[in-house]
């Protein structure tokens, strides 16, 4: 009985969101919560699950795949495949979150990019901001957690974890595959890396 209801209830939404203008392939495969706020011209792909207190402002995309929960997105948004969004996040206008990236407790600043395979938690990323594939934000120590907040106009290369609490401030680079556990100053390079050794015609032992 109660999946007959819950049938009847998404139902009820998924026809409620089509009437409003929302762009749905697959609408039987898109959940819904009673409290979801969608704006205009906002096209949701197969296989999507809103859950509670989710709010989408105008000219979004979300791609199949992706999990939202307790989030505000705001215009201009691209969303997925496989993202979650978890609870406390804010996506100001034009940011990215694409493919298999994690995000919670985190605002992702105008305009900034998290394209793929990442995880950013208790963050607040500014504008213009471009984090690598495979970057991860450290903010839990075993007892408590920490935030890591890094400034406009950041780049971070590929395969970086920044261990909270740390601030990578404005206009600086972090190197491709850096563990970063100081602040980086204004318009500087960071980079931890061990020096690459090669031995000449090795043959195994």
């Amino acid at each position: 009985m109660k999946e007959l209801n819950s049938q009847k209830v998404q139902n009820k939404l998924r026809s409620k969101f089509l009437k409003a203008g929302v762009k749905m392939t697959g609408p039987e495969t898109i959940f819904f919560s009673n409290d979801t706020k969608i704006g205009k011209n906002v096209t949701i792909e197969p296989y999507v699950v809103i859950g509670p207190k989710v709010k989408i402002a105008n000219n979004i995309i979300v791609k199949s795949f992706s999990h939202l929960e307790s989030c505000t997105i705001e215009n201009k948004v691209e969303i997925g495949p496989y993202a979650r969004i978890r609870p406390n996040t804010i996506l100001r206008e034009g940011s990215k979150i694409g493919n298999f990236v994690e995000v919670k407790k985190s605002t992702i600043g105008k305009k900034s990019k998290v394209n793929h395979l990442s995880y950013i938690g208790d963050s607040e990323i500014g504008k213009s901001v471009n984090i690598g594939a495979g970057t991860i934000t450290c903010n839990y120590d075993g007892v408590k957690k920490s935030k890591t907040k890094i400034k406009d106009n950041v780049f971070i290369g590929s395969n970086s974890s920044l261990v909270a609490p740390v601030t990578i401030n404005k206009q600086s680079i972090v190197g491709a595959g850096s563990v970063i556990t100081k602040n980086v100053k204004k318009k500087s390079l960071a980079l931890t890396r061990t020096t690459q050794i090669e031995i000449k015609n090795y043959k195994k032992k």
